[in-house]
């Protein structure tokens, strides 16, 4: 276990992808179910149904994801990535519900290596 967002090999960011992928035929059905495998696959996380949130350090493995995201894009939809610091992520404000197990299990405060 690690404490702080700051390392010799970068700082901490979360990859935020969200989408909207079409689901009303069999092909379409079936891109944006691999397309949230590939995610989930990728380290992601589910925040909501269409948001998925990843932990990186630094900007070598941000752009590694990012290449591996757009290697991994259905051919249909509208899906956006967005990029942020581990400590804007921490601030996030939850309005509505509770945070997600893996999100009181893991944050910039406390990362699990494996």
């Amino acid at each position: 276990i690690y404490s702080g967002t700051n390392m010799s090999n970068g700082q901490f960011m979360r990859l935020i992808v969200l989408f909207d992928l079409p689901v009303t035929s069999k092909i379409n059905m079936h891109a944006a179910n691999r397309f949230r495998n590939f995610l989930k696959k990728d380290g992601y996380q589910m925040l909501q149904l269409s948001v998925y949130a990843r932990l990186v350090r630094g900007r070598e493995a941000v752009e590694k994801h990012r290449k591996r995201l757009k290697a991994n894009l259905p051919p249909e939809g509208q899906i956006r990535c967005l990029e942020i610091t581990e400590k804007q992520f921490a601030n996030i404000d939850i309005l509505v519900g509770q945070p997600t197990a893996q999100e009181k299990k893991v944050n910039g405060e406390q990362l699990l290596l494996f």
